[in-house]
C-alpha cells in the first residue's frame, strides 16, 4: 500500500527527531517525489550538493534509502541512458521506532543472549557495521568475560545469522531497468471463475528485491565462489559510475573492496511479528488447542516461507503437525482428535496434507480492527450496520440495512451518511422510476480504499502521539535532569506525573504501532 499524506509527515518526523532538518529535507524530498538524481535533488532542495552528499551518505547508512541505477532507453535510436537515483524507503523509516520490538523478539529466540542483542542493537543504532567496527564495538562490554573478543563476536553473529535476525547489506547501487507490463493469457471459453488480478509490485519492492544478496550468501559468514564473483560484478559497476562524479557508494557497500558490511535484517522480525499477530487472533476467536496448533505450524515451516507476506503454509502431515505440537508442555496435553478438531477449526485445506490460509487470519483481523474503530467512535448501532455491510460485500439499500442490523429506520439514514461522509463507506445514488420517481440510496464497504483511510488515520494518530511526547518532555527538560535528591515536594509530584504520561504515551504509541502493521506489513 503507497505512502499517503500523514504517513509521509510521519515518516519525516521520525527522520527530523533522529537527524535533523537538513536530512530531514532531503528525506521528504524523496518520499513526495519519488526516485531521484542528485542534480534534482539539488534543484527541488535549493541546497548544496556537499549537503545533498551528506545527508544521502546518513540515510544509506541506516537503510532509509538505496541508490539505483535506472536504465532508460535511447530517443531516436541513441543507446540507453542510466542514471543514478535515489529512493527513500519508506517502510525502513517507520520500522526505526520498532527497535525495541525487534531486540525483544531477538531476545525470546535466542533465549536471552546477551553478547547477541548487544550485537544487533550495535547495528539497529548505526545502520551498518563491519566486522572490524562490530569487535572494537564489543571491547567495551562485560560479557564476554575471558574469552577473546573476536571470538564472542564470530559466536554472536553466527547465532544471529543461523535465525536470520541478520544479514549482508544489499548491493550499493543495482541496476533497475523498467517494469515490461505483461499481457494477460486469454481467458478460457467456459472459465466459471473470474481471474483474480495480482497486485504489480512497487517500486521500493523491486529495487529491495533486486539489491538483496543472493541467498547462499546473504546468511553467510564466509565468503564463497559465486560472493567472489558477485563482489568483482559491482566493483566493475561502481568504477564505471564513480566516474560520473555521484556519491561513492563503495563506502557503504564494501563489499568491492573486501570489507562485509552487516545490517538488521527488518524482514524477518516483521515476519515474527506477523505470526504474532495471526497467533494472538486465533486466541481471540478459538481455544487454547487452535492457539498452540497454530504455533507449532508456523514453527515447523518458518524456514519454508520465503517472502513476508505468506499467503499459505505449506503442506504438513497430521503426524508432523501432531510431532511438534508436542514439543511444548502445553501440547503434550493435546490428543490426536483434538488436534484434528482444532485444524478444523482452523479452516484447514487438505485430506492427508493440511495448510493454513495465513492471509484470511490477517483479513479478518484487519476487519475486526476496523469495526472496533466504528464501534468506539459511531456507537453500537453504527457498528451493527456495518458488519452487516463488510460481510454482505455488495451494494445495499438503506432501508434493508436498517431492517437487518435492527436499526430505528429514522436514525439508520444519519448514521449511514455520517460514515459516508468520514469515508467509511461508498455511497452510490440510483433513479428508479418505476412505480413513481424516487432516489435510491446504496451502500457498501469499499475495503481497499478504506483501508488506506484507517491507515492514514493511523499515521495522523501516532503523529500527534509523538509530538505529544516530545512537547511534554520540552517543557519539563529541567526537571528531568534534576538528580533525585532535589527533587521534593511539588517538583517530586511533577515529576510522577510527567513519568506517568510519558509511559502512558508510550504504551499507545506501542498499541498503535500494532494496528499500523497489521495494515500496512503484514
Amino acid at each position: 500500500m503507497a505512502s499517503t499524506q500523514y504517513g509521509i509527515k510521519y515518516a519525516v518526523h521520525i527522520i527530523t527527531a533522529h537527524f535533523g532538518n537538513l536530512v530531514a529535507k532531503v528525506c521528504e524530498t524523496l518520499l513526495r517525489r519519488g526516485p531521484l538524481t542528485l542534480r534534482l535533488l539539488v534543484r527541488f532542495t535549493e541546497l548544496s550538493s556537499s549537503q545533498i552528499n551528506n545527508s544521502l551518505l546518513i540515510l544509506i547508512q541506516h537503510n532509509c534509502v538505496q541508490a539505483f541505477t535506472a536504465v532508460t532507453e535511447g530517443e531516436f535510436g541513441d543507446a540507453p541512458k542510466a542514471d543514478t537515483q535515489y529512493l527513500a524507503l519508506f517502510s525502513n523509516i517507520l520500522h526505526r521506532m520498532r527497535f525495541s520490538k525487534f531486540l525483544a523478539i531477538a531476545s525470546e529466540k535466542l533465549e536471552k543472549d546477551k553478547d547477541c542483542e548487544e550485537l544487533l542493537e550495535g547495528l539497529l543504532q548505526n545502520g551498518r557495521l563491519s566486522m572490524e567496527q562490530i569487535i572494537e564495538r564489543a571491547k567495551s562490554s562485560k560479557h564476554a568475560g575471558n574469552r577473546p573478543i573476536p571470538d564472542v563476536v564470530n559466536e554472536s553473529l553466527l547465532k544471529l545469522l543461523n535465525a536470520h535476525f541478520v544479514e549482508r547489506c544489499p548491493a550499493p547501487e543495482p541496476t533497475l531497468s523498467p517494469q515490461v507490463e505483461e499481457q494477460p493469457p486469454p481467458r478460457k471459453r467456459g472459465a466459471k471463475a473470474a481471474k483474480v488480478s495480482e497486485v504489480p509490485p512497487t517500486l521500493e519492492q523491486r529495487l529491495v528485491e533486486s539489491a538483496r544478496p543472493m541467498e547462499v550468501i546473504r546468511f553467510s559468514i564466509g565468503e564463497t565462489n559465486t560472493e567472489a564473483e558477485e563482489s568483482e560484478h559491482y566493483s566493475s559497476i561502481s568504477g564505471q559510475k564513480r566516474k560520473r562524479g555521484d556519491l561513492d557508494m563503495i563506502q557503504e557497500s564494501g563489499d568491492a573492496d573486501g570489507i562485509i558490511l552487516w545490517r538488521a535484517n527488518f524482514d524477518e522480525f516483521v515476519r515474527c511479528l506477523r505470526h504474532k499477530a495471526c497467533i494472538e487472533h486465533v486466541r481471540s476467536q478459538f481455544d487454547d488447542g487452535a492457539v498452540n496448533v497454530l504455533s507449532a505450524i508456523l514453527e515447523a515451516t518458518r524456514s519454508s516461507e520465503k517472502i513476508v507476506k505468506t499467503e499459505i503454509t505449506v503442506p504438513l502431515s497430521l503426524d508432523n503437525i501432531y510431532e511438534e505440537v508436542m514439543k511444548n508442555e502445553v501440547g503434550r496435553s493435546m490428543t490426536l482428535d483434538r488436534v484434528e478438531a482444532s485444524l478444523s477449526a482452523l479452516g484447514c485445506s487438505g485430506m492427508e496434507d493440511y495448510k493454513i490460509n495465513l492471509q484470511k487470519i490477517i483479513e479478518q483481523a484487519q476487519i475486526d480492527e476496523v469495526e472496533s474503530i466504528v464501534l468506539k467512535r459511531y456507537g453500537r448501532d453504527a457498528y451493527r450496520m456495518f458488519r452487516f455491510l463488510s460481510k454482505t460485500g455488495g451494494l445495499v439499500e438503506t432501508e434493508k440495512i436498517s431492517d437487518s442490523a435492527f436499526v430505528d429506520k429514522n436514525e439508520a439514514p444519519k448514521i449511514l451518511y455520517r460514515l459516508w461522509k468520514d469515508e467509511y463507506l461508498y455511497m452510490e445514488k440510483v433513479a428508479i422510476t418505476v412505480p413513481r420517481h424516487s432516489l435510491c440510496l446504496l451502500w457498501r464497504v469499499d475495503r481497499y480504499n478504506l483501508w488506506e483511510h484507517v491507515l492514514d488515520e493511523m499515521y495522523h494518530a501516532s503523529l500527534n502521539l509523538q509530538l505529544r511526547q516530545a512537547y511534554e518532555m520540552e517543557q519539563d527538560k529541567e526537571l528531568l535532569n534534576l538528580p533525585p535528591d532535589k527533587r521534593g515536594g511539588p517538583l517530586e509530584k511533577r515529576y510522577n506525573r510527567l513519568r506517568n504520561v510519558r509511559i502512558l504515551l508510550e504504551s499507545s504509541l506501542l498499541k498503535l504501532d500494532d494496528a499500523l502493521m497489521l495494515f500496512h506489513d503484514f
